[in-house]
């Protein structure tokens, strides 16, 4: 049983908006979202509909000020459901998406060096290396050669984030999460527990399923862990994310993480990392397509700042432009565009409205994101807002990565390679959508199209 989340997504032009694929009741045909992006700023109560005639509510937040008190103010009291805890705790152990509490807090203080900029700085020659390895391909390829843009994007972010953690063994581990991933049913997980009595189901159903899906894979962390333990301890061990883990103490306590935790960590990172950074460059890729305009900026200050050589780290805050089309992708198309959903400790009272112990409470970028109050002609793509002395907007109204204590760990790391990995490709190529079928969005943790997306590849001839 799964919940139906599929909608179709209009192109970026004038007339009805796109709907988050939640919004949609597939029997009624209720727009929901566009309900919660037009009504005042507040919190609703909103019914969902899942596929086999059940249905649950949920409070929705849409307003700025609503989502910093749950998830800044009073974020004790809104801890994430037990079920989608250990939902992802069937996957990540005891990463941070699954863990909370003290220990969260502990795990999230102890690798928070590894996430600070001179940290992502050096991880960037090994991003950079890694695209320009994937831009060969698109070399060899011929004008008009079809692609599905979307699985070429999640290649290309999996090979880099193996590279940023492993240094070595990139494809030995790649071929394994592969595997992993299929074995245990995990491609395009869905989460199962916006509907509790659905979720203990699926949950009972795969947790031994993905334990003996992951034998082989935990095998082979250990070991890389283990291996590079014992580099670290003779002195040549690379200066790697993995290696940054493991060497990582608790600036409070002095205390490393285990083995365990290091490993849980690290599948944390590998397994969702590269897919939110593979959904955004996905989604940059379309809207460049539908705005030519836009993507002649983009081509222009690629040109005039890189003049054709492969970027830096510190070609990026050289590349306004570029960061501000990641912006605007990520405003119109969160790579996560529904948070956990949280459920109130104690009796609260957000947006004005009270809420009562028990309740479910969930916060959406991609309502936030787009409202009509926030935001002007929320529907455009417009990069221009993200640029210098166009950043007016609430605190809250603007949070792709989540917001307040969890928000995430790897933003910045994300965000970087985003730019680069642009920069590095659409200096090279531009893209044109491969046909004129609707293009259909699906929530299924992230926001992908539906199918892939096929597109053709043209070499530019200006650089």
């Amino acid at each position: 049983m799964r919940l139906n989340l599929a909608v179709d997504l209009v192109p970026l032009t004038p007339g009805p908006p796109p709907e988050h694929p939640l919004s949609w009741n597939q029997a009624r045909k209720t727009p929901r979202t566009e309900y919660l992006r037009t009504m005042p700023l507040a919190i609703y109560t909103q019914p969902f509909h899942v596929a086999g005639g059940f249905f649950f509510k949920t409070l929705m937040v849409n307003n700025p000020e609503g989502a910093k008190r749950v998830l800044l103010d009073n974020v004790a009291n809104y801890p994430k459901t037990d079920l989608e805890k250990r939902f992802f705790s069937m996957i990540f152990g005891n990463g941070l998406l699954s863990s909370d509490g003290e220990v969260w807090r502990t795990h999230r203080r102890t690798m928070a060096p590894a996430f600070d900029p001179r940290s992502v700085a050096s991880y960037a020659p090994s991003m950079a290396a890694t695209a320009q390895a994937f831009a060969q391909r698109w070399r060899n390829l011929p004008d008009g050669h079809v692609i599905d843009v979307a699985e070429d994007m999640l290649k290309v972010t999996l090979q880099i984030i193996a590279g940023t953690m492993f240094s070595t063994d990139t494809d030995e581990i790649i071929d394994e999460v592969a595997t992993t991933l299929h074995s245990a049913g995990l491609i395009r997980p869905t989460l199962p527990e916006f509907l509790p009595v659905v979720g203990e189901y699926f949950l009972r159903e795969h947790e031994k399923k993905i334990a003996k899906s992951f034998a082989r894979l935990d095998g082979l962390v250990e070991r890389f862990i283990s291996e590079r333990e014992a580099q670290m301890q003779a002195g040549g061990a690379p200066n790697d994310l993995l290696g940054r883990l493991i060497a990582a103490k608790d600036a409070e306590t002095g205390v490393a993480m285990t083995p365990r935790e290091v490993r849980d960590q690290m599948l944390t990172i590998f397994l969702a990392g590269h897919e939110t950074t593979a959904t955004a460059l996905t989604w940059a890729w379309y809207v460049l397509a539908e705005r030519p305009a836009e993507a002649a900026k983009l081509h222009a200050e690629l040109d005039a700042v890189l003049q054709g050589r492969p970027p830096t780290f510190d070609d990026v805050p050289r590349l306004p432009y570029a960061r501000a089309v990641i912006d605007e992708v990520l405003r119109l198309y969160p790579a996560a565009p529904m948070l956990s959903a949280r459920q109130a400790v104690a009796d609260d009272v957000v947006a004005g409205r009270k809420i009562k112990a028990g309740d479910l409470i969930s916060v959406s970028p991609w309502v936030l994101n787009r409202h009509r109050d926030l935001w002007d002609d929320p529907e455009a793509f417009n990069p221009d807002r993200f640029l210098s002395g166009n950043t007016e907007r609430p605190r809250f109204a603007y949070i792709p990565f989540g917001a307040g204590p969890r928000i995430c760990i790897g933003m910045q790391l994300a965000l970087t390679e985003a730019v680069m990995l642009l920069a590095t490709l659409a200096q090279a190529f531009r893209l044109e959508r491969a046909d004129n079928q609707p293009v259909r969005l699906r929530h299924q943790i992230t926001l992908r199209p539906e199918g892939g997306l096929n597109m053709r590849v043209f070499h530019r001839t200006s650089v």
